[in-house]
């Protein structure tokens, strides 16, 4: 009788629960996106929303997106945007903006279909640039980067519901993402969200199996990788990748609980018309990385050492500790942050302090980091309120400042850091006061924007609040010479390496002219590089160690050309009045000297050893 019961009991529990699935899944927002019958390099999209009360609705495509800073309209992408009944009569559909579509008739909606263009073909067109990392990219067959915002909008009063996506894509291709596939078919996948800021969250790339995974710390961590001419393997680019990351777990100690984390890179073949904005784009738990394919081996996994690490910080923050305007995300007509000074500055800071606290890096190139970014920050303007920077950071002149904030943002959190460490006698620092912050807030919980600053000032002290009140939220420039003095370290003269084809890795020696040919700038014989071999202005550079170049492979050449050593044997074949020669000789790399700091004051070892070893 008892066991009956029971099993009564359980069975009503279960009618009870089958009848509350699906009545929640009746309110799901379910999207179908078509991988397999692409069509002019355009993707399918249908939308299905659960019943309408309003006579009106409207479905809107991002504006902006978070961590990008800039109005990027992804709603240029969409092209035919329809509407239909359940008698699959189109209803009519005005489009507001050219972001968003207004639906009549929306209590007879049944579904909304569209097709999605990509971005990664207009990128460099100046038309439609978007930053590709958060952009879009259509391969039929062979590779599709879904950053979910470019092809999933949502409807005004529904963006907090469950979203339920289903992505039909050839068995070929394999869809890498943090999220979890409740499909077990080879051609649909099906993910789940709880709402559509989680949705977008979390991207996919599609492409033929090519990925890694290993465990740090409880952490899966799984790295795909797309490489349009095969030149690089994701078994090429792991063992660096896991010393790097298994350093930043250490770093950070308990402050993520992230069980899976995945790196979707995506390598561009610039010899096409392709991704031509490269970075990476951070995410709760997962990273986009778009990179040039012409890049070397070296070069390539240093860069991605400091792009993928400045990434994966960001679950410290915004992604864990982060305010209202950052949790409550409006798409389409966003309220903007007072702390990209934490967001991105404290992020850049611990992307460069964790690799010279785990011995990553040395020392003083920590401090020629710091040293550059110093003098880059100062070609802006410093008296710039930074929290009234950030605050309207899509408007003119704060929209020209934002490379700032991984300049000065960083500079920043280390002047913070250290007033710390001298004020604990070296027992607490910056990375600290983030695990206390998190364990205040934490993702779910958002701060107002203006009593971060009281906050932090609560759990520290008072110098930290003057701080804030004089150099970030003030206009007085933050004398670095003051903070480094405490750990005992002073400005002194350093040589810098630079690259054959570039001046401080930005200005360029050689350029194109109308024959698509490479040539010398009139500056050429500036360089050091250019003057030794007897390179000179207006010579027309054919051909470098056997290899020729123009315009289609000119970025081939001064990639590979930043991994040149000192004293390497070298072969130019020019064009100088119409005739060619070629020039042998040595490399000499150009150099400078610039301003950049050294420890000197060795009373001051232990509170310095505290701050970057601690």
């Amino acid at each position: 009788m008892k066991k009956f019961f029971y099993t009564i009991t359980l069975a009503l529990s279960f009618c009870t629960f089958a009848i509350a699935q699906k009545k929640q899944q009746a309110n799901n927002i379910k999207v179908a996106i078509d991988l397999k019958d692409v069509k002019d390099d355009k993707v399918m999209v249908t939308v299905t929303p659960p019943p309408f009360s309003s006579e009106t609705a409207t479905y809107f495509i991002p504006k902006i997106i978070p961590g990008t800073y800039s109005a990027d309209n992804y709603g240029k992408f969409i092209e035919g945007f329809k509407a239909y009944d359940k008698k699959g009569k189109e209803l009519n559909v005005e489009k507001a903006d050219e972001n968003s579509w207004k639906i009549s008739g929306a209590k007879k909606l049944a579904k909304v279909t569209y097709l999605v263009n990509d971005t990664y073909d207009t990128e460099g067109s100046g038309v439609h640039d978007v930053f590709s990392p958060a952009g879009t990219n259509i391969a039929a067959g062979e590779n599709f980067v879904i950053n979910t915002h470019g092809f999933v909008g949502y409807f005004d009063d529904k963006a907090e519901l469950p979203y339920e996506v289903t992505i039909t894509h050839p068995a070929t291709l394999w869809g890498a993402t943090s999220m979890a596939d409740t499909d077990t078919s080879s051609e649909k996948d099906v993910f789940l969200s709880a709402r559509y800021a989680d949705l977008v969250d979390h991207p996919i790339m599609y492409s033929k199996p090519d990925y890694t995974t290993f465990t740090v710390d409880g952490m899966e961590i799984i790295i795909s990788l797309y490489s349009p001419n095969g030149t690089y393997k994701a078994k090429d680019l792991t063992p660096e990748m896991e010393t790097m990351m298994r350093a930043q777990k250490k770093f950070l100690g308990p402050v993520n609980s992230t069980e899976k984390y995945c790196i979707l890179i995506y390598l561009s073949d610039m010899a096409k018309n392709d991704a031509k904005g490269f970075g990476a784009l951070e995410h709760t738990t997962s990273t986009t990385v778009v990179m040039p394919e012409a890049m070397q081996p070296d070069q390539l996994q240093s860069t991605l050492k400091d792009v993928v690490s400045h990434e994966f910080f960001h679950i410290v923050t915004p992604l864990s500790v982060h305010s209202k305007e950052i949790h409550f995300f409006n798409y389409n007509t966003p309220k903007m942050s007072e702390h990209l000074w934490m967001y991105e500055g404290v992020t850049e800071y611990f992307a460069n302090l964790f690799q010279v606290n785990q011995g990553l890096i040395s020392e003083d190139d920590f401090y020629r980091r710091m040293a550059e970014k110093i003098a880059s920050s100062k070609r802006f303007d410093d008296t710039m309120n930074f929290t009234k920077m950030s605050k309207n950071i899509l408007e003119q002149p704060y929209k020209d400042a934002y490379y700032n904030v991984y300049l000065k943002g960083a500079l920043i959190a280390m002047c913070i850091d250290i007033q710390i460490r001298e004020s604990s006698n070296g027992q607490r620092g910056v990375l600290d006061l983030m695990h206390d912050l998190s364990n205040t807030y934490g993702s779910s919980k958002p701060f107002n924007d203006d009593e971060l600053f009281a906050k932090i000032t609560s759990l520290t002290n008072p110098e930290i609040g003057k701080f804030f009140a004089t150099y970030v939220a003030g206009s007085t420039p933050i004398p670095y010479e003051q903070y480094f003095a405490k750990v005992g370290v002073t400005k002194t003269k350093i040589k810098k390496n630079g690259t054959p084809f570039l001046k401080n890795e930005e200005v360029p020696y050689i350029t194109v002219n109308q024959s698509q040919e490479i040539i010398a700038v009139p500056n050429a014989d500036e360089n050091a590089f250019m003057k030794t071999l007897g390179i000179k202005a207006g010579d027309v550079i054919v051909a470098v160690n056997g290899t020729k170049y123009n315009l289609d492979n000119i970025y081939d050449l001064i990639m590979s050309s930043m991994n040149w050593k000192e004293g390497d044997a070298v072969a130019v074949t020019i064009k100088r009045d119409g005739k060619e020669q070629e020039l042998k000789g040595k490399v000499v790399l150009p150099s400078e000297e610039i301003e950049g700091y050294h420890a000197t004051d060795a009373s001051k070892s232990k509170l310095k050893d505290a701050w970057l070893k601690g």
